[in-house]
């Protein structure tokens, strides 16, 4: 027996989960989020830049948010490496491009919050359990939750993480790779202001990047070996303020830690085609890849905005075969360009093979005092035209 029947599903409640359900409700679909429906404990900020701002403006969701983000209106790169060959120091300026920011960082859980009460306001049902079985047909997909729900719509958007049960019913594969590294989360509050810079110091082990925050407050992603990002998560507060002081050329002054850090092994992933069996990947169901640039939750919004045109464009049907295959196209090259650019950067970094480290510093360089071919990585880096 189906206890529900809508024209839309979407199972996963992150952000791009809540923005594809919420989207593809304002285009008249009826949508049933499946997922269960708690507080947040993710401590981490998100950066929304360009686009992705757009699309949460979108969503209903922005004018509530706003207030409690912070604006990125410099991207500044350091090399900090101790290599023969470095590169220059680089600064991106939002004014550059005639833009006020490029975007602004927003806690994580304050954005989710955000996006449940559109949710709800927008009318779209939740069934709140894991999805334990995914049941795709010729004319609809079947989930079944762990409590025995279950939910029949034309279209599914797997928006259920990197180990996706939705992307294996749809039998979509994936290529999957590794690094040697990990990254250690953590927010701090300083004595200088951070200007609405965020800095991201280059280093052998990979990104030191301070995030501004509202305020005279920050948010630190420190990449380095397992071991060592281990190590410095047991330091006591005082002990990680100092260290991350060091690294962070005392730019913002004094630091003391604030709440608690968390380690995430750093991983690749990316699907080879992200729609069939009326199933579209989302966030990282579809693309997994390091926190370097802050493309990754940009990338899943992007995937939630096609996602809804693809159900705005396909009423009759949205899971057909003419809709899967649009969706595909729509991805394709966004989520490989981006994937292939944040790997061959990371790349680049932990390698010791000189003329690989030669071509950053000459790109970095030319892209310095290149001002059209800076707007031009800008202004792709904002808004994407594939």
């Amino acid at each position: 027996m189906t206890d529900r029947i809508s024209d839309v599903a979407v199972v996963g409640a992150g952000p791009a989960g809540l923005v594809a359900a919420i989207l593809a409700r304002s285009h008249g679909a009826s949508v049933t989020l499946i997922a269960p429906k708690a507080p947040p404990r993710d401590e981490r900020t998100v950066a929304m830049l360009g686009a992705s701002v757009d699309i949460l403006k979108e969503t209903g969701v922005w004018s509530s948010i706003e207030a409690k983000a912070a604006p990125l209106r410099t991207m500044r790169i350091v090399d900090a490496t101790r290599r023969l060959i470095r590169a220059p120091l680089v600064e991106f300026h939002a004014h550059e491009v005639e833009r006020e920011a490029f975007g602004y960082n927003i806690p994580n859980a304050v954005l989710i919050a955000a996006l449940d009460e559109a949710a709800d306001k927008a009318g779209i049902e939740r069934v709140t359990g894991f999805a334990s079985e995914v049941l795709p047909d010729d004319d609809a997909v079947t989930v079944v939750t762990v409590d025995g729900a279950s939910v029949r719509s034309k279209l599914l958007g797997a928006a259920d993480g990197r180990r996706s049960k939705a992307r294996d019913a749809a039998g979509l594969a994936v290529r999957s790779w590794s690094y040697p590294q990990a990254a250690l989360v953590a927010n701090i509050s300083h004595s200088l202001p951070h200007d609405d810079v965020s800095t991201e110091f280059h280093t052998e082990t990979g990104p030191f990047t301070i995030v501004p925050m509202p305020g005279l407050r920050s948010a630190i992603v420190c990449v380095e070996s397992p071991a060592e990002a281990e190590r410095l998560s047991k330091l006591d507060d005082e002990a990680l303020a100092a260290e991350f002081e060091r690294r962070s050329r005392s730019i913002v002054g004094k630091i003391k830690i604030v709440g608690s850090r968390q380690v995430f092994p750093l991983s690749g992933q990316t699907a080879r085609h992200f729609a069939a069996r009326r199933i579209a990947l989302l966030g990282e169901a579809a693309h997994v890849f390091p926190p370097i640039g802050a493309q990754g939750l940009n990338l899943g919004l992007r995937d939630a905005a096609a996602f809804a045109a693809v159900v705005r464009d396909h009423r009759d049907d949205p899971g057909g075969a003419e809709a899967m295959a649009a969706y595909d196209r729509a991805r394709s090259g966004d989520i490989l360009s981006r994937t292939t650019a944040v790997d061959a950067l990371n790349r680049t970094l932990l390698t010791d093979f000189l003329p690989v480290q030669a071509l950053r510093g000459i790109g970095l360089f030319a892209i310095d005092r290149l001002p059209s071919l800076k707007r031009l990585v800008m202004r792709q880096g904002l808004t994407p035209h594939l």
